[in-house]
């Protein structure tokens, strides 16, 4: 890879030059204006550099970049900041010479075409996630990418992270949904490659190299997503099981059953139920017992509501019948079901201070990770916690470890190196992945270095110098 060159930061010039390009109101310096670009959003990796850029369409980003690389400036490719690995952030300046810019793309925030009878729309990276699953559902179409942080994220950084959430188990993670992208490259070329069609055997398919690269080979300034037709009927469905291998054979059967019509499937551990209903009492537990373990399943299809239900409650029963589930509530309204996924979606809330994982191993080993992990846990630190849940439709789980108390976890948290090796230790052993849908940013990078094959961290190296020879796009970050 080619050296830097260094650019002379005590000269305006370099900023001049960024303010000719995107207006001087879009290039901040003052620390109350970038303190958002640079921090991330659970305030673990606190970073800084020159300034934060706010270009408003493909051709400032363009413009942007080839100044940056004509200088020397790194680049940090940011959208929502809502990463949980310190991917979308500026690093910290170690040797007190300021090198990095972060780009912003939330102005770059169009959809720029909708195409119901193709089952697409193109849109711009800076789109917030919620709006893009609104404006296609008033077209009568489904954008299935669902997540925790859908009212804030972006798609830019959905994609360049590959990102989850519930729906993967039906409609696959985010790569799935995209058909074509817009790229800026990092000597600023602009590629397009907003193609619309589903069928391309001409070449490499080079859009798959920038989703999940977490902007370190180029910006993601565009993209043409895939829709789908909307659901006219939902079940939902909180049930109560007696372990996480009841949850794997639930799991197996209700897609016997349902077959596609299993949109959702996540396990959610007791002790998370209790760290939601603690942080917010207004919400109520959905059973009248208590137990171990629950799934919230959801079933969505294109026949009538009461035909869905008839079916849904026939397979719960049958499932009742196999002795594979204890209980379960079914959703009577769509406000009953909103409160039952208010439950899920609280749960990073009311956990938030415990050392994080966000693994994947395979859907019928999640009872060992779960039950393996915790013994090994529980050996090295005795009366440690699981607060565990996740999409284990597709093998994710989130997988944290606390005290039960807070001053024993503030206590805890000084031992994250050695809980994050026990836990990865596990993952290993089952074949699985120290990062299932958060990515690697500066979190993980070492972690994955020491666990991937080295022929495969070659390749990955040798792609990223092939298209960022100058190592300019977001340093730090997955490599």
């Amino acid at each position: 890879m080619a050296s830097l060159p260094q650019p002379d930061l005590a000269s305006p010039a370099f900023l001049k030059d960024l303010a000719s390009v995107v207006g001087a109101q879009h290039v901040l310096t003052a620390p109350d204006d970038v303190a958002p670009f640079f921090t991330d959003w659970r305030r673990v990796f606190p970073g800084s550099g020159l300034a934060a850029v706010r270009p408003a369409n493909t051709e400032e980003v363009s413009r942007v970049v080839a100044l940056c690389a004509q200088h020397g400036v790194a680049i940090v490719p940011q959208a929502g900041n809502t990463s949980l690995c310190g991917g979308s952030v500026p690093r910290a300046a170690a040797t007190g010479r300021v090198a990095e810019i972060v780009l912003s793309v939330a102005r770059l925030n169009r959809i720029r075409s909708m195409d119901p009878l193709n089952d697409t729309m193109t849109v711009e990276a800076g789109c917030i996630l919620q709006n893009l699953q609104q404006a296609a559902d008033a077209q009568d179409r489904l954008f299935p990418l669902s997540l925790a942080a859908e009212g804030s994220c972006q798609v830019g950084g959905n994609l360049s992270t590959n990102a989850g959430g519930v729906g993967v188990l039906r409609y696959g993670n985010a790569r799935d949904l995209v058909l074509g992208l817009e790229v800026v490259l990092p000597d600023g070329r602009v590629w397009d490659g907003l193609k619309a069609l589903r069928k391309d055997n001409t070449g490499y398919d080079l859009k798959h190299l920038f989703m999940g690269a977490e902007g370190t080979l180029g910006i993601i300034t565009a993209a043409v997503l895939k829709l789908f037709p909307k659901p006219s009927a939902s079940a939902t469905a909180w049930i109560a099981v007696e372990s996480p291998q009841k949850a794997v054979e639930l799991l197996a059967a209700l897609r016997g059953l349902m077959g596609d019509r299993l949109t959702a499937f996540e396990l959610i551990s007791r002790v998370c139920l209790d760290s939601v209903i603690k942080c917010k009492p207004s919400i109520p537990d959905p059973l009248r017992e208590r137990h171990p373990w629950y799934v919230l399943c959801e079933l969505t299809d294109g026949g009538t509501q009461a035909a869905l239900n008839e079916r849904a409650e026939s397979a719960l029963m049958e499932c009742t019948e196999r002795g594979i589930l204890i209980d379960v509530a079914l959703a009577q309204s769509e406000a009953q079901a909103n409160a039952l996924w208010a439950i899920r979606e609280t749960i990073p809330e009311a956990q938030f201070t415990n050392v994080k994982h966000d693994v994947s191993v395979p859907v019928s080993s999640i009872p060992r990770m779960v039950e393996e992990g915790m013994a090994d846990l529980a050996r090295a630190f005795p009366g440690c916690v699981g607060y565990i849940f996740g999409h284990i439709g597709d093998g994710n789980l989130h997988y944290n470890i606390g005290m039960g108390d807070e001053a024993g976890t503030r206590e805890f948290m000084q031992n994250i190196k050695a809980v994050n090796e026990i836990v990865y230790a596990v993952v290993e052993r089952l074949g699985g992945s120290i990062s299932a849908e958060h990515g690697v940013g500066q979190l993980k990078r070492i972690a994955i270095k020491a666990r991937k094959p080295a022929v495969e961290i070659e390749l990955m190296q040798r792609v990223k110098d092939a298209l960022d020879p100058q190592g300019i796009m977001n340093p730090g970050k997955v490599l």
